[in-house]
């Protein structure tokens, strides 16, 4: 998520000519590779935008709270959760990760938006938050390969801003009292925001996973090769609301079929052929019978399959829940660029990427951190068919950061490992799931190979 922005911006002029999104573009054996629209695009060529009125605006929490402030963006009413991230950059893809759906995003850096929109480097077609908070918003940013402000963002897409608020109280207040509806819009509709509130309901309980996946399955990089003109396996990359750069991640190692999270396994194979599974990250609750759950079933029956599975962030969650663990509702979530996570297995500390308000369950020490609602799961059973432990933790709170399956080519982490915060961390997970891959086809082959001297 925070790679240089200098270097986003000359790959995706090399690839697409600045605009759009296509992952194979660039691998080695593709020849057409689709193209996506990308979040920016929107202001791109367009004419001078109107600059922000800065009209009174109004923020109002669930509890009564109110924090006065000035509209940009979309000069509408925002709905939603109130949440925060730490980031000190990379606003424009917080802006654009699907996995904000349904929330009201505060930014805690003062600063909103001082180095622009950049072509090329959303997670996403469009801006997910249904509102966004901060304190001061650049509406004149600079970098050479600006293309417009936050503000610019925000109206083409519709999404409401407020700034000139009190960021620093408002995240003392979520991180004590955990995350919390809220309203916010122009001062002289302060009636109607307060009836909007009274009557809202959390967006956990909405299906947002079915709201961001992908409608259609889409082969990104067809004839996909490695440096020795070897075919990449297939892998069938499941669509909770994946974030762009995890697919420019596995277009490098895989040949990516782009997958609706409700379509089943037994779809996915008769159509595909993957060779591989993954599950992406996205919002909401994990344990939503929508098409979280769709998602979850494909997970698990891939597993039982004995095929290569890597889950990643609600991708996590879906295969703690397969696995017979409850999640639950953090009491404020991880949502920055400087999350600790201790690998168990080698002592290893990563500093990470996370965007979840959601965790699984230690097997062993329950619900850590949990929201004072007790949002959580029901019990389940293991319907993995193999016994799994925990590799990673948090190191702030203990929460469960990643799970290994034992005997099976599969495992989940909670945190992001193609964002890189300063260092690259976590990067390796997705050349560790490649191993795993080519382990098993290679077991796979030579099994065939000796089933066939046999007879």
């Amino acid at each position: 998520m925070f790679k240089s922005l200098a270097w986003a911006a000359l790959l995706m002029s090399e690839t697409t000519g600045g605009r759009g999104f296509s992952p194979g573009a660039g691998v080695v054996g593709v020849d057409s590779a689709p193209s996506f629209p990308d979040a920016a695009d929107a202001i791109l060529g367009s004419s001078a935008p109107e600059q922000p009125s800065g009209s009174s605006g109004l923020l109002i929490l669930a509890d009564g709270t109110r924090f006065e402030g000035r509209l940009f963006g979309a000069e509408a009413i925002a709905e939603g959760e109130l949440v925060f991230t730490t980031g000190m950059c990379g606003y424009q893809e917080s802006l654009t990760d699907p996995s904000f759906a349904g929330q009201v995003l505060t930014f805690t850096y003062p600063l909103l938006g001082n180095y622009g929109i950049i072509p090329g480097i959303s997670e996403s077609s469009s801006v997910h938050p249904r509102g966004v908070v901060c304190r001061q918003h650049m509406q004149n940013p600079d970098h050479r390969s600006s293309v417009g402000s936050v503000h610019d963002l925000l109206m083409a897409h519709n999404v409401p801003g407020i700034e000139g608020v009190d960021t620093r109280s408002l995240t003392r207040r979520v991180r004590e009292h955990g995350t919390v509806l809220c309203v916010f819009g122009p001062a002289e509709k302060e009636a109607e925001m307060t009836r909007i509130l009274d009557e809202m309901t959390p967006p956990d309980s909405d299906d947002l996973v079915g709201q961001v996946t992908i409608q259609e399955p889409t082969l990104l990089n067809p004839g996909a090769e490695d440096g020795d003109g070897r075919p990449l396996p297939r892998l069938a990359a499941i669509d909770c609301g994946i974030k762009y750069n995890i697919l420019r991640e596995l277009c490098r190692r895989f040949e990516v079929v782009w997958c609706p999270a409700t379509m089943s396994i037994d779809e996915i194979q008769r159509d595909w052929s993957p060779d591989a599974l993954f599950a992406s990250n996205g919002p909401g609750d994990p344990a939503h019978p929508g098409a979280a759950n769709d998602a979850r079933r494909t997970l698990a029956a891939a597993v039982r399959n004995g095929m290569p599975v890597m889950g990643i962030c609600l991708g996590h969650q879906l295969m703690g829940l397969a696995a017979g663990l409850r999640t639950y509702k953090l009491r404020y979530g991880h949502r920055g660029a400087n999350q600790p996570v201790m690998d168990l297995e080698t002592g290893r500390v990563h500093i990470t990427s996370q965007n979840h308000g959601f965790a699984v369950e230690d097997p062993v020490k329950g619900m850590l951190a949990p929201h004072p609602s007790g949002a959580r799961s029901d019990s389940g059973e293991n319907v993995l068919g193999a016994d799994f432990r925990v590799r990673h933790v948090n190191s702030n709170d203990g929460t469960v950061e990643g799970l290994d399956l034992v005997g099976k080519p599969a495992f989940t982490i909670q945190f992001h490992p193609e964002a890189c915060p300063g260092p690259h961390d976590a990067s390796p997970l997705f050349d560790r799931f490649q191993g795993l891959v080519e382990e098993h086809l290679a077991t796979a082959h030579a099994t065939i190979g000796a089933k066939r001297g046999g007879l």
